[in-house]
């Protein structure tokens, strides 16, 4: 009966450790960059891996033509497609971080559910219609 103690005390000493990783992970997180893009690269964005938005590119013919309708649906869809690939690259990262301790298959399905996984979930809480 005492032996799980054992396994808990060990854990517990691993996230102790996993602390500082996790900082360190974090601050690397800020210095990645993905790009989304929507409607075959017209309007591009880039965010930083902590799901900063740090730059909008509109093709210049989108505003030349004053098609502020399409814009407003592209936008939000590069947005999306940006965070998309944001939330992959976070998982990935945080991955690495946790992949020493013992957890058992449903404590990795919650803790990526927490970390806004594969569910479809959007924890940004943005939402726009697929395009």
């Amino acid at each position: 009966m005492l032996k799980g103690l054992g396994n808990i005390a060990a854990l517990m000493k691993q996230a102790r450790t996993m602390g500082p990783r996790m900082q360190e992970q974090m601050e690397e997180l800020k210095s990645k960059t993905v790009d989304g893009a929507s409607g075959g690269g017209m309007i591009k964005v880039q965010a930083n891996g902590i799901g900063q938005i740090l730059s909008v590119t509109i093709d210049p013919t989108l505003s030349e033509q004053n098609d502020v309708e399409m814009i407003q649906d592209l936008l939000p869809a590069a947005i999306n497609d940006a965070l998309e690939k944001q939330q992959q690259l976070r998982m990935e990262v945080m991955q690495s971080v946790t992949e020493d301790l013992p957890l058992p298959g449903n404590m990795e399905d919650m803790l990526k559910q927490f970390m806004g996984g594969d569910d479809g979930d959007d924890s940004s809480g943005l939402t726009s219609p697929k395009i």
